[in-house]
């Protein structure tokens, strides 16, 4: 049946009778057949329409179907082709699939295996038409200075930025570890008016807390011993520009109050100094805790958060934003091909199915280690489940397990009703008074179960 809906799909060989029955076959199912007798007439159909995948003869008089397959590497890399081959020439069909064929098959092919791997090779061939136009996405209204998404969380972010982007006003950052915090604050710099000035980052939980004070405002010559000369902080370094106070809630709350002073001042004093030093900052601050709980708990000055928590941006966890995995797949995939120099194109659709069920504790950064791994160890051009860390599949099988584990509330009240109901032989009033709630309430909830399953007396 012809459908413009339909995958295309193009059959070679130059056997008339050979290419009939196959059309005839795969016409039962929804595929659109193009008939082609040698790899010339195959090369014409292939430059005019949309072809998802060729079945080619590999022996055919004059250009053979390795040619064929050749010229479809080179000029349409993306549509798989299945080759079928007789005892003679099976030894050519596998040197075709270790370079880059879909499959093989001897004639005459086990036809409902041969209608299975068809559909694999078309559903793969969807795959990297979507992820390749995802990549052309990514240049377009989905990226901000290295930010993806289209989530409408992400839309939020977007929006968000380009409102405050110009302004002076502190911004808080907030998401979980690996959600991105830092590039945000890279994007935000560098698409603002201050974007040719400096951007200081300082990660407030890898610094030692006792260096801290140094590190920020900086130090005179002799103000400690080891400090042979004078110094500058970060906040002079940021001067003019922005200064970005990673981790933000793990700072102890005696350097707290100095921090809040120098923001609410715009001006340091160097330790051991006593000459002030004006700054001109915009400040970025990020954290992966619950600031607002944080200063309840008395872990953080209520001043300083209120200081820093002008705009606050939420980075959603990637769990959140499942619609955005295939941009991100595409992006890492392109950065990490590139640098090692590979073809990597794409990721098998049960890698896709793969990514979209797993929770992604680690975010972002997860996802980014995984697909670099995969890049670089993966010997073809897709990423199949194979080329996922083992740690990972055992990660995401123990929360399939877990999930499965769990029951709906309503199926535990009725398992806990009907466990009351046998241990008093069926007695209702004697298992609602101890399950504690009214005769008439334990009728209304057995109103929903199957009379079969209640014990009776």
């Amino acid at each position: 049946m012809d459908n413009q809906s339909s995958p295309n799909i193009l059959l070679v060989d130059d056997e008339p009778n050979a290419l009939k029955v196959l059309s005839a076959i795969l016409r039962e199912y929804p595929y659109n057949t193009h008939l082609a007798d040698g790899a010339d007439m195959a090369k014409e159909i292939v430059s005019r329409e949309d072809i998802d995948a060729v079945i080619t003869d590999l022996r055919m008089p004059g250009k053979d179907g390795l040619y064929l397959f050749n010229h479809l590497q080179s000029n349409y890399p993306d549509i798989p082709v299945i080759f079928l081959t007789a005892f003679g020439t099976v030894d050519s069909a596998v040197t075709a699939v270790k370079e880059g064929a879909f499959f093989y098959f001897i004639k005459p092919p086990d036809y409902v295996k041969l209608k299975a791997i068809l559909a694999k090779a078309v559903e793969q061939k969807k795959l990297k038409s979507e992820i390749s136009n995802l990549r052309n996405q990514l240049e377009s209204t989905y990226r901000l200075s290295g930010i993806i998404g289209k989530s409408p969380g992400m839309e939020d972010v977007f929006r968000t930025v380009e409102t405050i982007k110009d302004s002076s006003i502190s911004v808080l950052i907030a998401g979980e570890t690996g959600t991105g915090k830092e590039v945000l604050a890279n994007a935000i710099h560098y698409t603002s008016n201050r974007h040719y000035r400096p951007f200081v980052p300082v990660n407030c939980a890898a610094v030692p807390h006792e260096l801290l004070e140094a590190e920020f405002f900086g130090y005179e010559r002799g103000a400690f011993t080891g400090a042979v000369s004078r110094r500058i902080g970060k906040f002079e370094e940021a001067d003019t520009g922005t200064l970005f106070l990673d981790e933000i809630g793990e700072l102890e709350l005696s350097l707290q109050s100095k921090l809040l002073r120098a923001i609410q001042e715009r001006e340091i004093e160097r330790v051991g100094g006593n000459k002030k030093t004006k700054i001109d900052i915009r400040l970025i601050a990020s954290t992966n805790r619950d600031l607002a709980k944080e200063v309840q708990s008395k872990n953080f000055r209520a001043d300083l958060y209120y200081r820093l928590n002008v705009v606050q941006i939420k980075l959603p966890p990637l769990r959140e934003r499942k619609s955005d995995i295939p941009l991100l797949v595409a992006h890492f995939i392109d950065k990490f091909s590139q640098r090692e120099h590979k073809r990597v194109n794409s990721v098998s659709p049960e890698v896709m199915k793969f990514f979209y069920n797993f929770s992604w504790p680690g975010n972002l950064r997860e996802l980014e280690n995984v697909l670099e791994r995969a890049v670089v160890l993966v010997r073809g051009e897709v990423i199949g489940i194979r080329d996922i860390p083992n740690e990972l599949k055992k990660a995401a099988k123990s929360e399939s397990a877990g999930a499965e584990a769990l029951m709906p509330l309503r199926e535990q009240e009725m398992e806990t009703i009907i466990r009351a109901l046998r241990a008093f032989k069926g007695n209702k009033s004697k298992a609602a008074k101890a399950l504690g709630i009214t005769r008439k309430a334990l009728y209304n909830r057995l109103s929903k179960v199957d009379k079969k399953l209640i014990p009776s007396k």
